[in-house]
């Protein structure tokens, strides 16, 4: 399968029933985390996550310093990179295919009467017209779609010309000894935290794992090439544990 492989998630001959079987495994997942997800991943990262964000946002200003452009945060979850990219000033639509993220983000936004839209939409299947957005932007959600190949390709088909597509994601540090070090906290110690802060152990323990088996930054660049984007690169930041990949279309 080329995508998501959550344990115990058939990958068999039939690639359509793993990766609907996959799909649901993950909006279940964090359907049950949805409450105290907020909680979890600012403890587990020590805040750096809000860093990684900023980061997203600066790096695609340029964008959203064009008069009446038209952003999409996909895999929103519970609003944080759509908040941060909204205080611009700009409009954002989000989406996700989890509606309990969706109820936590629409909570913030309306607290914070940011200018931001949610719907509801599977990221391989969404309901855009073509080269209908400016910016596309998902962080730490594209590791969890079933089909990476075709979430890129979907990805391309919303953008325009001139758009850029920003995929910030987890990543495998490119140091050996600091990789070694991530991993064992990653494997061993943010199960367990993980796990009693938000009540849900398995979510914690998928998420190493979704790490693990996910495309190395290298490769990732080389399968938005593949779905047709140009420009493509991606830093990596805090010692690689994440990876922010850049990509235009023409």
């Amino acid at each position: 399968m080329s995508g998501s492989t959550p344990l115990g998630v058939r990958n068999d001959q039939d690639p359509a029933r793993s990766e609907a079987e996959a799909a649901r495994w993950v909006r279940g997942m964090f359907g049950r985390v949805a409450h105290r997800y907020d909680r979890a991943n600012h403890l587990l990262s020590f805040q750096i996550d809000r860093y990684w964000r900023a980061h997203t946002v600066r790096r695609t200003r340029e964008i959203l310093l064009r008069p009446e452009a038209r952003v999409l945060d996909l895999c929103c979850g519970t609003g944080d990179l759509l908040l941060a990219l909204a205080r611009q000033g700009r409009r954002v639509l989000g989406s996700d295919f989890c509606h309990p993220m969706l109820v936590a983000a629409h909570a913030k936004i309306s607290r914070r009467r940011a200018p931001a839209v949610l719907f509801e939409s599977d990221a391989l299947k969404l309901p855009l017209r073509d080269a209908s957005l400016d910016l596309l932007t998902v962080a730490f959600g594209f590791r969890n779609l079933a089909n990476y190949q075709a979430g890129l390709v979907e990805m391309r088909r919303v953008l325009g010309p001139g758009g850029m597509a920003a995929i910030l994601e987890f990543s495998q540090p490119p140091s050996a000894v600091f990789g070694a070090l991530y991993n064992f906290y990653a494997r061993r110690i943010l199960p367990w935290i993980g796990g009693l802060v938000s009540g849900s152990r398995d979510a914690y323990t998928y998420l190493p794992e979704s790490v693990r088996k996910f495309p190395a930054a290298p490769e990732l660049a080389a399968m938005m090439h593949r779905a047709g984007f140009v420009d493509v690169s991606f830093e990596y930041l805090t010692g690689g544990i994440v990876a922010l990949h850049l990509g235009r279309i023409p």
